[in-house]
């Protein structure tokens, strides 16, 4: 790759027969290191799995109630 901003402008030409278009930007915020999440605490984030390739391709949807 030549440069991040090649890599965003591919990522960004991404688009599927379906008409998915998507979009890329660079994020310069600096996150901290080693963060830990418990499990009862990841339990509560409620996703929900793609039929195709759950493991990757998933939805963080908001918990309602």
């Amino acid at each position: 790759m030549i440069s991040l901003q090649v890599i965003i402008d591919l990522i960004a030409s991404t688009t599927t027969e379906k008409g998915l278009k998507v979009r890329a930007k660079v994020d310069n915020t600096l996150y901290p290191k080693g963060l830990k999440i418990s499990d009862e605490q990841l339990s509560k984030i409620n996703l929900v799995k793609n039929d195709f390739h759950g493991e990757w391709n998933y939805t963080i949807q908001p918990i309602i109630g």
